[in-house]
């Protein structure tokens, strides 16, 4: 019997196509089918790069005898996180509150017909080891917990989703809103900062591009030197760590050790799609050379390896190939030095590490920068510029080489929320960096998300194969509102503004709580789940109604529409008690507390398009992260007040127009004067 998962958009639902186990994809058949069956549902969610989903699938999935068992005494359900993180949320939330411990993928959960869960884990071996449970014994001892123990199951069931109901922050209330948590978030991220080799926290590391993005712009805004420590040493060593690809540029999910060294090897979007813009962003604080060439790398593979043909960003690159994790990757010394010239080689071996002991399973180097180049110009006597030419001929040749093994997986299918996030990275680095074709990169993306993922007025979440489908979701809406402004801040389009003020009416009229102010993750008409949450804290990805209180707020001062500030100001005060205990999970909230207080300042310029060009680039070599910058030529008919300034009377001449909230100063013709100007108000 097909287990129905063969026709579906998920590549990672596709790869368990062929299982013996007769699985559905989530589903009002799969729903009805335990209904009618009175059978508990096994729901395993994971995803395509992910290493123990692919473990635990080959153990036990693909197994004849686990199947046997999964099929008599379940209907099997089979989730991509990717695509329903609907689901995974609320039954990540779940595990947490059955089993007390972090979840992860791949999750295993077992649920009565009606959806509520009442034992899970994560990843079982098929027999018992290192003190997990074996899956092949559980499953008979879950099917005889359903049959005989319902009333136990049933008390259990309403008391979780008391609890779950409870996760819901309570309403907000009329305190005034202070700037206390944006101080004390940087003092809790310093007290988990690991001052040697930089991170937040310890083995095992991820990267948290939120939170050091939270830390630069207190540093930029404030002066303090506490953030800019945290984000330039952390930043600083993930470069010239494993974790990030040293041959192809890109960042990979986590590092397994303190030291960056070894990475757990899936290249995800979202991971490299902010970090793309910290990045850049750190470069204009700092002008460290390394932070320009790991953005320039990052956008170069982000361009080369996960845009698809259509436009559209791939979701990622799995850890593992011809069934070994991190084989793509990794070296020994012999191969490289077969590759490179004796001079190549005599600075690439110090440089990687390949001079040490092996840092990786089966006697293999994983490249990391472990030796400077200005350290072994001197070793080496040669100039400094010398040795970066080898190493970069070295690079090429090792990228060329390994371009001929065989490829880790790619997940092709397009998902709105973290396309957003890319064309986001990409037009913050080509404006930083002055990179059209990164621009066009984020253009092409943009397009393909209006061509093929919004229909009707309604945007959908995912799309493979010529399909598109899901109601999209929370981050969907906000995460590509937030893009598109920063777009209309590289080049200025009309229809983009429209679009923006489209995904906001969208936001307040299907998501947002105006009871009790925020956003909820899923439309008010969206399928009706056990639970239907309103998450504030940053994971991953950053929060949905963080972004979507920031990207209001700014639209609201752009449009001049007080409806998105009210909006937004719900979402903050909501959240305000959970900023106060916990200010560093919150840094997205905390950036909408922060420009709430102090509203960000609006920079209009008006003019020709050759002349206004030139104050942009300008005025994009400094980081000024509570600043928009807005360039708008031609004709301003139809634009609201706020933006439709009038032109300078001579058509070479560019005037700019200084805003605050509802103030704005008198028009500014001089770009000397403008910078005066910004930098005198930059500082708070």
């Amino acid at each position: 019997m097909p287990n129905r998962l063969a026709t579906q958009t998920s590549p990672y639902l596709r790869q368990h196509a062929e299982n013996p186990v007769e699985w559905y994809p989530w589903g009002a058949e799969a729903l009805a089918a335990a209904r009618s069956q009175d059978k508990p549902i096994l729901l395993s969610v994971g995803y395509s790069a992910c290493h123990w989903c692919h473990v635990m699938a080959h153990e036990s999935f693909e197994d004849p005898e686990v199947a046997a068992q999964m099929n008599r005494h379940f209907v099997n359900i089979k989730v991509d996180r990717e695509e329903r993180p609907d689901l995974d949320q609320i039954y990540q939330t779940a595990h947490a509150m059955l089993t007390q411990r972090s979840g992860g993928w791949p999750l295993t959960m077992f649920l009565m017909p009606d959806g509520a869960p009442f034992f899970g884990g994560t990843y079982f071996p098929k027999h018992a080891r290192h003190g997990m449970p074996g899956f092949l014994e559980l499953l008979p001892r879950i099917a005889e917990a359903y049959r005989d123990k319902r009333d136990e199951i049933a008390r259990q069931n309403v008391a979780l989703l008391e609890a779950l109901q409870r996760t819901l922050p309570a309403p907000g209330s009329d305190r005034e809103l202070k700037r206390a948590p944006l101080d004390a978030a940087v003092r809790e991220l310093a007290q988990v900062f690991d001052d040697l080799h930089g991170g937040i926290g310890h083995a095992p590391k991820f990267p948290h591009p939120f939170e050091l993005a939270f830390c630069l712009r207190r540093h930029a805004l404030e002066g303090g030197e506490t953030g800019l420590a945290i984000a330039q040493l952390t930043l600083t060593k993930m470069a010239e760590g494993g974790i990030y690809d040293q041959l192809g540029g890109g960042f990979c999910r986590y590092s397994v050790d303190e030291y960056w060294s070894i990475p757990h090897f899936e290249k995800m979007l979202y991971d490299n799609a902010a970090l793309l813009a910290l990045y850049s962003d750190a470069w204009l604080v700092t002008r460290e050379p390394l932070f320009k060439q790991v953005a320039a790398d990052t956008a170069q593979w982000v361009t080369r390896e996960m845009q698809s043909p259509e436009g559209g960003y791939y979701s990622s690159l799995d850890a593992d190939s011809e069934h070994e994790e991190g084989k793509f990757y990794v070296w020994t010394p012999d191969a490289v030095r077969s590759l490179l010239t004796a001079g190549e080689y005599a600075v690439a071996e110090p440089h990687y590490g390949l001079d040490g002991s092996p840092n990786f399973e089966g006697g293999h180097w994983h490249l990391r920068a472990m030796k400077p180049l200005a350290f072994l110009a001197k070793k080496l006597d040669l100039p400094l510029a010398e040795c970066e030419s080898r190493l970069a001929s070295a690079r090429a040749k090792l990228l060329a080489a390994r371009e001929k093994r065989a490829r880790p997986g790619r997940d092709e299918k397009v998902l709105a929320s973290w396309n957003a996030l890319m064309v986001r990275g990409m037009a913050r680095a080509a404006r930083v960096f002055g990179e059209p074709a990164w621009l066009a990169s984020a253009r092409r993306a943009l397009d393909f998300i209006r061509r093929t993922l919004w229909r009707d007025g309604r945007l959908l979440a995912t799309y493979k194969d010529g399909r598109a489908h899901l109601n999209a979701y929370l981050d969907d809406h906000a995460f590509l509102l937030d893009a598109v402004l920063e777009l209309m801040q590289t080049e200025f389009r009309a229809e983009e503004l429209a679009l923006a003020r489209e995904l906001a009416e969208i936001l307040l009229a299907r998501f947002e709580d105006r009871s009790a102010g925020g956003f909820f993750f899923v439309s008010h008409d969206h399928e009706q789940l056990i639970h239907r949450a309103k998450p504030g804290h940053d994971n991953a990805t950053p929060s949905g109604n963080g972004i979507a209180a920031c990207a209001l707020q700014r639209l609201g001062h752009l449009a001049g529409e007080p409806r998105y500030l009210e909006a937004a100001e719900r979402a903050v005060r909501l959240f305000y008690p959970a900023l106060e205990r916990q200010p560093s999970a919150f840094a997205s909230l905390a950036i909408a507390l922060d420009e709430h207080l102090a509203p960000p300042q609006i920079v209009v310029l008006r003019g020709g398009e050759q002349r206004m060009a030139e104050w942009q680039r300008a005025l994009a070599r400094t980081y000024r992260p509570a600043t928009l910058v807005v360039g708008i030529g031609g004709d301003a008919g139809g634009l609201p007040p706020a933006l439709g300034k009038p032109p300078p009377s001579a058509s070479a001449g560019v005037n700019a127009w200084v805003c605050r909230g509802v103030t704005c100063l008198p028009p500014i013709s001089d770009l000397a004067e403008l910078e005066r100007v910004l930098a005198a108000d930059g500082a708070r």
